[in-house]
């Protein structure tokens, strides 16, 4: 089930209260927060454990093996959440909840030094409403948790620090569909810039859908920059039951801690986008990790696209990523770093999304999918593209989402694109009988359309699907003037700045003439 209404506002309203009654900074308490949402889950978890390993066994012989053999953490009986909600009037909670975050670290190496311990900064009153508060999760709650109430945070603490830096979060639904178009149902997943491991989170979900156990399918591989963010990753797994092999402080264009080139099954990831200022004279020898060569351009993105690249296997590696729109039809030095990738016959999906899906991030985004394997079948000349800018449930004014019944259908138009059988779990068999009612892929205006390499190179070389897919019949709708205006601004503010690169490239280019 989701989370309870408005939690997230709740949770804000909370740690309002942290900041109000602490010293620390707003990005120091994310932490210690979070770290009870991860402490009432891994308590559920092992309660469920402890149940099902208690029947049938007499009294004493379950041990901590036994709890990790399931994939559960083991949670000594002070760092129960009962236990600390039961604490009697007086009491230090600070201590409690510091001495539960050792014991847990003592007994569970996933999570050594990743647990915070400064409970001992918050005032009592705080502390107790919080494990009231998050004693109201329901034990069932779906989605990556830590990585919706991050993002959350994100969204309400530094908006503009971070869309300056190019760092957010990734919304559940976009998660989800990059998962169910990659498919990754075993094999070895790496993502390099993995915040708060929600595509591993949920491609353990998918596996788990499909009868399966993630823990014996897939091996997790990642780096995260941040060193903060990356204990959240740890928790994050570690409650769901996956080891992983994530590296910390590291720096993914320069540092290669799991030897990428060529070893991994899936690669997903959402990077920063547009970021500059990366040395490329410090990785512009690098060929293993970077085929294709440097972009002359002050800007990365075709520098993780070419990350992403170089870790599949050569013969039937995957990935998927979220990359800025403009992107898709960048020129200049991107242009033939794209033209390159299309040439080795590795881009097999595009898909573009709407915009206001992520809290921090207002602009739309597109989703690469590419397949190492695609040459040894009928679609090595082809790409498909699909337009789903208008499919999406309006959250709120500011925020939308794709929904269960929409990611399902997005992902069925790429298995019918493939020769496989659709999956009809999550409702979208209606819509999915409206678009293709013979039960196999065909071209929809407006929706999806499968294009051949000389078609691609017949537009530029573009990766943009509203290059190919065409414009539906639509009647007339009903729809909110402010917000249309709001999402036409939006695609302005995307032109002016491809606008103000292109100018200055050119100006760029004159100057090198004249002084020639």
């Amino acid at each position: 089930m989701p989370l309870p209404p408005d939690f997230e506002k709740r949770l804000w309203d909370a740690a309002d209260q942290l900041w109000t009654n602490s010293t620390l900074k707003p990005h120091e308490y994310s932490m210690p927060v979070l770290a009870l949402v991860f402490l009432k889950y891994a308590d559920h978890r092992f309660a469920q454990a402890e149940r099902e390993l208690g029947s049938g066994r007499r009294r004493g012989a379950v041990g901590k093996d036994d709890y990790h053999a399931l994939g559960v953490l083991y949670v000594p009986e002070q760092a129960r959440f009962s236990r600390l909600l039961k604490l009697p009037e007086g009491a230090d909670i600070g201590k409690a909840l510091n001495d539960a975050m050792k014991a847990i670290e003592a007994e569970n190496d996933e999570v050594k030094g990743v647990l915070p311990r400064t409970y001992g900064s918050f005032e009592t009153t705080t502390l107790k409403e919080l494990l009231k508060l998050f004693n109201t999760i329901p034990d069932d709650v779906e989605g990556d948790v830590f990585g919706r109430i991050y993002e959350y945070f994100l969204g309400a603490f530094a908006p503009r620090t971070l869309q300056k830096g190019g760092e957010f979060y990734t919304p559940y639904s976009v998660v989800r569909l990059i998962v169910e178009i990659l498919e990754p149902y075993h094999g070895t997943i790496y993502d390099p810039a993995c915040g708060s491991g929600g595509m591993f989170v949920q491609s353990a979900n998918f596996i788990a859908e499909h009868r399966k156990t993630p823990a014996d399918e897939i091996s997790i591989y990642g780096i995260e920059k941040i060193a903060e963010t990356y204990k959240l990753a740890k928790m994050n797994l570690a409650v769901h039951g996956l080891a992983s092999d994530i590296k910390s402080e590291l720096n993914s264009y320069y540092d290669d801690p799991h030897d990428a080139a060529g070893r991994f099954d899936f690669v997903m990831a959402n990077p920063p986008f547009n970021q500059n200022a990366v040395d490329r004279e410090r990785i512009k020898d690098d060929k293993k990790r970077y085929p294709f060569g440097m972009p002359t351009t002050d800007n990365a993105n075709y520098l993780w696209i070419q990350l992403f690249y170089s870790a599949l296997k050569k013969d039937k590696g995957r990935a998927g990523f979220v990359m800025a729109n403009s992107a898709a039809d960048a020129r200049g030095s991107e242009l033939e770093i794209r033209k390159q990738l299309i040439g080795a016959g590795a881009v097999d999906v595009m898909v573009s999304l709407t915009s206001n899906l992520f809290y921090t991030v207002t602009l739309p985004v597109t989703l690469w999918f590419l397949d190492r394997g695609k040459a040894k079948t009928d679609r090595k000349d082809k790409i498909l593209f699909i337009d789903a800018r208008h499919h999406f449930r309006q959250v709120d004014r500011a925020h939308r989402e794709v929904t269960a019944e929409q990611v399902e259908l997005l992902a069925n138009i790429v298995r019918l694109y493939r020769g496989e059988e659709p999956e009809k779990a999550h409702g979208s068999a209606k819509l999915l009988k409206e678009y293709f009612p013979k039960g196999r892929y065909v071209d929809v205006a407006g929706l999806c359309k499968v294009a051949t390499r000389k078609e691609v190179e017949a537009q530029g070389f573009s990766l943009n699907p509203g290059r190919y897919v065409g414009v539906a019949e639509r009647a007339v709708e009903d729809f909110d003037f402010k917000e249309k205006l709001e999402e036409l601004n939006e695609q302005l503010e995307v032109l002016n700045a491809e606008a103000r690169e292109l100018e200055a490239r050119i100006a760029a280019n004159v100057t090198a003439v004249l002084e020639a």
